[in-house]
Formats: structure tokens, sequence, C-alpha cells
């Protein structure tokens, strides 16, 4: 088996899984992380995340879903042996339309696709939707829901991958930032961390999530970051949002954006998060979402989900995401730099990947075959120039997102 060093840069899920899946091939891995395990500032760490096999049209993401799933059962059986919490809850996902379902469009295709596959969407709508998930308004005239699927508790999660890295033994050094790569001719020698140290390897994989264009300025035209608001809601009555009749939705999100999950009883909040056009930032630097923002959010839970119009918000966060034009991961080998490879790209909707990300980034670092490394091959063609409302033209609606 392999024993060459290879460097991760990144502890996020993308790194983690890498330095899993390299290390049980063999290689000797060290992980350097910015920040604290998990980083406050990336896109992975909140309470939750959501896990769907829908896709709209797109089978070979929802195919590599269903593998994925797979992939958080064994891990919940896992940490059960163990003693653990199970960090992934299969409530089900509520994929709600405002208008009909129609053809190409998100809902419908996802719809449709889950159907070919052999899974049983159940459809439903207006005031079948409001009698099976009462905190609903019938205003969602069609929809579905899929038993299949849900969320999983990301910080935790984050955690958990960390802790096995480093009993598999994984070198993990957090709050230790890369400063630069070490390059010579067309071969990556290794990475500078900003204390001076200098550390060599045979390949390198950075795994930076949002701070990858900062790191290799070349792809900042391909590998932007953007904001994306999330709100933590504390309803006065939380009965209505438990996840038996609440499950994780999208709320016909080509058009609004609006995406959520059940009542969390451990923090006490339903989160609520909105996926399109990107916020600016605040000038502070803080990841915190306008009053302006936060307006136009209340306005549309007071005709959708009234009962949460009025829930006290208490906590927001702007999500960063590492935005592709195509909304494709990026997971590749850097044709002209020997020895690098880059797994990032996840334009908001890397994290339900997680038990199955490793497998793929560990063949591009090891020039294997994977059916998957041609989608997220690289391809610095696709630029972000034109900013982000012109990337975000994947799918169908006046969004056009299929990504959360």
């Amino acid at each position: 088996m392999p024993q060459d060093r290879i460097i991760v840069v990144g502890a996020g899920v993308y790194g983690l899984a890498a330095a899993l899946e390299l290390s049980r091939r063999g290689y000797r891995v060290v992980v350097f992380e910015a920040g604290e395990i998990p980083n406050p500032l990336a896109g992975g760490t909140d309470i939750s995340k959501v896990c769907r096999l829908e896709y709209g049209g797109d089978e070979a993401y929802m195919a590599w879903m269903e593998s994925a799933r797979e992939g958080w059962l064994e891990w919940n059986a896992e940490w059960s042996a163990a003693g653990e919490p199970e960090l992934y809850h299969e409530t089900g996902v509520l994929m709600v339309s405002l208008g009909a379902m129609e053809p190409g469009g998100f809902e419908y295709e996802s719809f449709r696709m889950l159907e070919s596959r052999g899974h049983r969407p159940e459809r439903l709508g207006g005031d079948a939707l409001a009698q099976r998930f009462p905190a609903w308004s019938p205003q969602f005239a069609d929809g579905f829901y899929h038993a299949k699927g849900g969320w999983a508790e990301s910080g935790k999660v984050v955690e958990a991958l960390a802790r096995w890295a480093v009993e598999r033994g994984v070198a993990l050094h957090d709050r230790q930032p890369v400063e630069r790569l070490i390059e010579s001719n067309d071969r990556l020698l290794g990475v500078v961390t900003t204390d001076g140290g200098e550390w060599r390897a045979e390949g390198v994989v950075v795994a930076a999530g949002s701070w990858t264009g900062e790191l290799l300025p070349e792809l900042a035209p391909s590998l932007e970051r953007s904001y994306h608001p999330v709100w933590h809601l504390r309803p006065a009555d939380p009965t209505p949002f438990y996840s038996s009749h609440f499950p994780v939705f999208t709320a016909d999100v080509n058009r609004t954006g609006f995406y959520g999950f059940p009542f969390n009883s451990e923090a006490g909040v339903v989160k609520v998060a909105h996926h399109g056009l990107a916020a600016e930032p605040p000038p502070s630097g803080e990841l915190i979402v306008s009053d302006e923002l936060t307006a136009r959010f209340r306005a549309f839970l007071s005709g959708r989900i009234p009962a949460l119009a009025d829930a006290e918000v208490v906590y927001t966060r702007l999500c960063p995401y590492c935005d592709t034009q195509d909304e494709d991961f990026w997971i590749a080998a850097d044709p002209q730099l020997r020895g690098l490879t880059v797994a990032s790209g996840g334009s908001g909707h890397g994290f339900k990947f997680t038990p199955v990300l490793g497998e793929v980034i560990a063949a591009a670092v090891e020039g294997a075959a994977h059916p998957l490394l041609e989608k997220f091959r690289w391809r610095p063609e696709l630029r972000l120039d034109h900013g982000l409302e012109a990337s975000r033209c994947h799918g169908a609606g006046e969004i056009g997102l299929n990504r959360v």
C-alpha cells in the first residue's frame, strides 16, 4: 500500500472525507485547518444540513445521493454501536410548489425521477397538504412527500469526522492556516503555514471551501464565495413543527429560495434558510443577516407558514458558499501543476454527500477512474465574471436553482 504523505488543506467535510479515505488507502495524511474545528465561518457549520435525494432531472446526482444515504445510515449504526447519538435523522422531505408541478420544473422532474428509480413519493398539495402537514398553508397547490431523506447535525458531524480522522492516524492541525504552496517548475512540493513552517508532501488536496480562490487566485474567477441567509426561530408553540408532521422542506425553492427543517429540540428552534441570489456580507465582516432580508423572510412566512410568522428570531447567519457557474462540484487534479488536487465548489449542496465524497477525491488524487470525475473536472473556462445572478441558470424557475 502507498506510504506517501498527502497534505489536506481544510478540515470541513471535503477535507475530512478526503483525509479519512486517503488514510484508509494507506497514505500518511496531514490536515491543516485555519480555524477551530468546526470552523464557525465555514459553510458546513450550523445545527443542520439537508440530506435529500431529489435533484430534478439529474439522475447522476440522485444515484450518487442514494449511495450517500446508505452511508449516512451506516454511520448512524457506527455511532449507535459506540453509544453515541445518531447524527442523521430520516424525517423525509416535503417539496411543495405554488402552482401545479409541470414538466421542466424542479419539483415535477424530481418526482418523475424518483418514480423512475423505484421510489414511492406521495403527491399532495392544497387542502390535502394542509391536512397532512397542518403548519402549511394550502397556497401550495402541488408537491410531494418522500420518506427517504432528512437532515444531519452538520457541526456535530464535522466534529465526529475529525475525531475519527485522529483515531485512524491522521495528523490534524487546527488553527494553523496555510499561507502558500511550494512549487518547482510544474511540480507541487508542499505548503508553507503562516507560522513559517514548510511541509513537504507528494500531493496536496486543497479543500478550503469558500477560501479556495484566496489560496489559488487563478481559480478565483471560477470558484467564488457567496453568502446566503439562515434564521433560527423560536416558536411560541413548537408542537406544529415536530418532525412527525413538519419534515425537512423546500418551499417552491426555484421561485422563493426558502427551505427548512423541523423543530430542533436541543436548540429549541426551527431553522429556515434561503438559497438564491447572494447577499452582501456586512462591512463589519460579521456574518449577520440584515433587517431587510429578515423583513422579506417574515413576509414569506406570513402567507405560507403562518404559525412561524411572528416567531422570535434568536439567531441569524450568512452561510458562505463556494460557487461554480454550473453548480457542479470541482474535484479534480490540476492538469498543469502535478501533485495538486482541488476538492471544492460545493455551491451550497455538498454536505449531503459527505459519506461518499472521499472516494471521489481519492480517485482524483490517484488519477484513477470514477464515473463522476468528468462531471467535476477542471474547467476554468466556466467563470463567474458576470456575477452570481448570471451564474444561477442551472435548472428551472425564476431563481433557477436545484441545489440545497
